[in-house]
């Protein structure tokens, strides 16, 4: 599933564009490097977003196209 896509699933990026314009700003890295909107997720990949100076890491568990809201955090677990 798309970086961008994932983002919006799970709920950590509220709307898809917003999620895209954040990788393409740089302000999204996925196992420490930076990553395009693009990229491929996979189960055990570590996320970073940040949020002006707040910064979150969030580890992948599950990868699924559909969610309902009440089940998002399940599929990331908050690293710090």
């Amino acid at each position: 599933m798309r970086l961008d896509k994932y983002l919006k699933v799970s709920r950590l990026i509220k709307r898809r564009t917003v999620a895209n314009e954040a990788c393409d700003n740089s302000h999204v890295t996925v196992n420490g490097k930076p990553a395009k909107a693009s990229y491929d997720v996979k189960e055990g990949d570590i996320i970073e977003i940040s949020f002006g100076e707040r910064r979150l890491r969030v580890k992948v568990l599950d990868v699924k196209e559909h969610t309902l809201k009440a089940d998002a955090s399940s599929l990331y677990e908050v690293i710090a």
